[in-house]
């Protein structure tokens, strides 16, 4: 089967859960709008991506997955079928989502040709994901229907008084010359996460070696982590930043030189806000899941037989983070710094 883009007046794309993997899926958007301009796009996703896309102008509507109870789920069903889509990209196929597809009525629809869920699909993209790095993934999705992948920036959405919040913060800590480097040790599983403690001493090597500020960005989850990283610090240059909505801290990283997170939302927050970033991976592929495009870098400790173990749980007390040279991490901070011309 072929699309005929003649007939493709409203579209919807589906990406639930992780924030990083629907600012991954943005890479499509472009390619979208350049092959339907007259279409109508929706999302469908869960809380709090919604705040990313909703600013984006060219998003018609943000549609919020409830699936709590079955009530939840027989309304998603019902909405869906009754914004008669022409065709759906379900970038997840889980089984719900593949049920939605599946419901949908839509003339085209597109997901990945898994076991027990081709049946949702009458298009497919490609039947391997660890082939492709998690944002090009979605590119081979479109291009395997005969849409142009040639686009393959980020996008993420700002709201106004999110910008205003992250303008006001960098005027007050006043760097004054001296590059901003941002940080965060969020991470979506236990065992992606930096302990504090090797986190804290790459951030003070950082600090002392660029002579720069360092902005601690933190969610709920992560502010012991980034309490710890702060009350470590060595001189007053670093700076917690105060309790961000996940706009405000989209806004702030955008307003920074540099960014240095572990694999994480924030971090492909960043690079979708085009700030040179570094990841800290462990147990996850930088290949597959690390920051998208050539700005950007990441440290990984090769040596380790349990590198890239994918683990949610490190039973090797997280040797892949706590063996990382200082001197190798400033090393690639400098490249990162070099390589955008900020040194």
């Amino acid at each position: 089967m072929q699309i005929d883009k003649t007939r493709v007046k409203k579209i919807l794309l589906i990406k639930p859960r992780g924030i990083g993997d629907v600012v991954l899926s943005s890479i499509v958007f472009d390619n979208l709008k350049e092959e339907f301009p007259e279409a109508k796009i929706d999302y469908l996703t869960e809380k709090p991506s919604n705040f990313l896309l909703e600013p984006l102008e060219f998003i018609n509507e943000v549609i919020i997955m409830k699936k709590k109870t079955l009530g939840d789920r027989i309304k998603l069903f019902s909405t869906i079928r009754k914004n008669k889509y022409d065709l759906v990209f379900d970038f997840y196929a889980t089984p719900l989502t593949t049920q939605v597809t599946f419901l949908s009525g839509a003339r085209y629809r597109v997901g990945f040709p898994y076991k027990g869920r081709k049946f949702a699909y009458n298009l497919f993209g490609p039947a391997e994901r660890d082939k492709f790095h998690a944002a090009e993934l979605h590119l081979e999705m479109i291009k395997s229907v005969g849409i142009s992948g040639n686009h393959k920036n980020l996008e993420i959405g700002y709201n106004p008084d999110d910008v205003k919040f992250a303008e006001e913060l960098k005027r007050e800590i006043k760097p004054e010359g001296k590059l901003l480097i941002g940080v965060s040790p969020s991470g979506g599983w236990a065992s992606k996460k930096c302990p504090a403690e090797i986190f804290s001493k790459l951030v003070n090597e950082t600090q002392k070696k660029f002579n720069c500020k360092i902005l601690i960005l933190w969610g709920p989850g992560d502010k012991d982590d980034a309490e710890y990283i702060y009350n470590n610090r060595i001189n007053d240059e670093v700076i917690f930043a105060p309790p961000t909505s996940i706009g405000q801290m989209a806004t702030c990283t955008s307003v920074c030189d540099m960014f240095i997170a572990n694999d994480s939302g924030p971090m492909h927050i960043s690079t979708a806000t085009d700030t040179p970033t570094l990841s800290i991976h462990g147990p996850t592929d930088p290949k597959l899941q690390g920051p998208y495009g050539d700005k950007h870098s990441y440290i990984l400790v090769n040596d380790l037989d349990c590198i890239i173990c994918n683990l949610l749980d490190c039973p090797k007390n997280q040797e892949c983070f706590r063996n990382i040279e200082v001197d190798q991490f400033i090393n690639e901070v400098g490249n990162v710094l070099t390589k955008n011309n900020l040194i």
